[in-house]
């Protein structure tokens, strides 16, 4: 049987999860660059709240990505 990823909701375009979103960026992707921009560019602690992402479950980062993505 051949191995393969799951289809997460961090690896989805951001159109495909919400419909107030119109980008092809992935979730992820997404997350990574508000991070990034509200812990001044700092690596570390983007990754650190990344981690927190990796842990929820698909609906779990559905909803709490939503609260910080929605503009």
């Amino acid at each position: 049987m051949a191995d393969f990823e799951e289809d997460t909701t961090l690896d989805r375009k951001m159109s495909e999860v919400y419909d107030w979103s119109d980008s092809d960026t992935p979730v992820r992707d997404a997350l990574w660059d508000y991070f990034m921009e509200h812990n001044n560019h700092d690596t570390i602690k983007t990754s650190d709240e990344m981690d927190k992402y990796e842990a929820m479950s698909d609906d779990e980062v559905k909803a709490n990505a939503e609260k910080v993505l929605k503009k």
